[in-house]
């Protein structure tokens, strides 16, 4: 009977209309990625488009929305394109999540802008070292950091910078 009734529960809840528009986007987005890279000439997986999704889904949708595409964007990826290969699809997917977690953690406890430079970082140092490790026991022929860092210290600013701004509106 309980089964019945946590069911019942879950078909009574609202539907996340806004949650589903974030999610479908960002999935064409990372469909289409590699035609748009080629159409304009633009290694356009240098913007971290994934992690510019998930940042889109942590502030305009739900904390469990954001996890759902950390786990599925790197294999949607790689089922539609195969890339990146499986391997650092996982290795993605976790830093993702790691990125969320530690998000939504600090923000309680730090300042917003600091909460996401920080979580998004973190998260690239725990992927770094879990590539290190992959490089050395599997994929022994892979570099460890393709993305200069550079770059990579480019988006997260923008990122940062646009989710701090998009927080402090919504809570005016």
């Amino acid at each position: 009977m309980a089964n019945f009734q946590t069911v019942a529960a879950t078909l009574k809840r609202p539907i996340n209309i806004r949650a589903i528009v974030i999610d479908v986007f960002a999935l064409a987005f990372i469909y289409f990625l590699p035609a748009l890279s080629h159409m304009v000439g633009i290694k356009l997986y240098l913007i971290e488009p994934m992690r510019l999704m998930l940042i889109f889904a942590m502030v305009h949708t739900h904390r469990k929305n954001a996890y759902f595409l950390a786990l599925t964007l790197p294999f949607f990826s790689y089922l539609i394109s195969a890339h990146p290969v499986f391997i650092k699809s996982g290795l993605i997917a976790i830093e993702l999540v790691v990125n969320v977690a530690l998000f939504f953690f600090l923000v309680k406890r730090i300042h917003t802008l600091a909460a996401i430079f920080t979580s998004i970082w973190l998260s690239k140092i725990f992927y770094y070292g879990l590539k290190f490790l992959t490089i050395l026991l599997i994929w022994p022929g892979d570099s460890l950091i393709s993305t200069p860092l550079y770059l990579q210290l480019i988006t997260s600013s923008v990122f940062s910078l646009y989710l701090f701004f998009m927080f402090r509106n919504k809570s005016q």
